[in-house]
């Protein structure tokens, strides 16, 4: 039996937003085990650079890199992906995991804000609604009076989602030509030059934690990190990035699952309701940047005729 394209890219991406999906549980695993977040960190990035390279040896890839090149992956990994992980981890030790995975994805509406100012992008009725819609869903998520919600934990999942959301247009503009895997390889590496020294002004890296941090260090590295990333390049290569994008929104899905089913995490009608206008309006900006990029494609393709 063949399996067509579509539907292993399909395979593919789901099986990526899953893997990213649990790491935030694996955190929390590795929080109970005496982890530090600078020490998970800088383990994470380390032994996940470890695994691409390897990776790469054995795909016979290039590794050289121009000085441009290597100063542009940097800011990526060293700095951008860096503070968005950071933020991340960070805002999980404050607030529910699901509530922490909802959050970070607002960042197409910063994406949004953020090509209008940067890249003069017009902001569409269909965006402007997509936008309200996912403000007012995260309204209801987090409550309109804000009761019992650790303020801290959501400016730093929201600050995650800004970070996220300028490394996505960063790294659309300064990474083009280079492979998937030279360019996660390299991130990863310079994101673990940075969370070394971060983890050197928290003390050092503390490795005295219970066994039970390695493995969900280790579930962090294998699916969270190095199987998700592969997977969403290899199902990129089957279907279109808008699809890719939207079939993403299953991430927090997972999230909201494992959260239930292993910390009794819940949430309320109105909540779960939020949660879905959130998800349908990233759904729909997404949707909107590929029907602009779909209309320059053809403009170009009528011009190169």
């Amino acid at each position: 039996m063949v399996v067509k394209p579509l539907y292993l890219g399909v395979l593919y991406i789901l099986a990526s937003a899953a893997g990213f999906g649990v790491m935030s549980i694996f955190a929390v695993y590795a929080y109970g085990a005496g982890v530090s977040v600078s020490t998970l960190l800088f383990l994470r990035f380390l032994f996940a650079a470890g695994l691409f390279f390897g990776l790469l040896a054995l795909r016979k890839e290039s590794l050289r890199l121009n000085r441009r090149q290597v100063l542009a992956l940097f800011c990526l990994g060293g700095v951008l992906y860096t503070l968005q992980s950071l933020s991340f981890f960070s805002a999980v030790q404050h607030i529910p995991t699901s509530m922490a995975a909802l959050l970070l994805y607002t960042f197409p509406v910063f994406v949004a804000v953020l090509s209008y100012f940067v890249d003069k992008e017009p902001l569409t009725r269909k965006t402007v609604f997509a936008m309200l819609l996912s403000l007012v869903g995260l309204g209801l998520v987090l409550g309109l009076s804000f009761g019992g919600v650790k303020m801290l934990g959501v400016l730093l999942a929201l600050a995650a989602a800004l970070f996220y959301s300028v490394y996505i247009i960063v790294g659309n503009r300064i990474v083009k030509g280079l492979s998937p895997y030279v360019t996660s390889g390299y991130i990863s590496l310079f994101a673990a030059v940075s969370t070394f020294l971060i983890a050197q002004k928290d003390g050092g890296v503390d490795l005295a934690f219970a066994p039970t941090g390695w493995w969900a260090l280790g579930g962090i590295v294998v699916f969270s990190t190095v199987m998700a990333i592969s997977f969403f390049f290899r199902g990129l290569q089957l279907i279109s990035s808008t699809k890719a994008s939207v079939l993403s929104t299953f991430e927090p899905v997972v999230t909201f699952f494992f959260s239930a089913l292993l910390f009794g995490e819940a949430f309320s009608m109105l909540q779960l309701l939020g949660g879905g206008a959130v998800l349908a309006g990233a759904a729909l900006i997404v949707a909107g940047n590929d029907a602009k990029s779909s209309q320059v494609q053809q403009v170009q393709e009528g011009v190169n005729t």
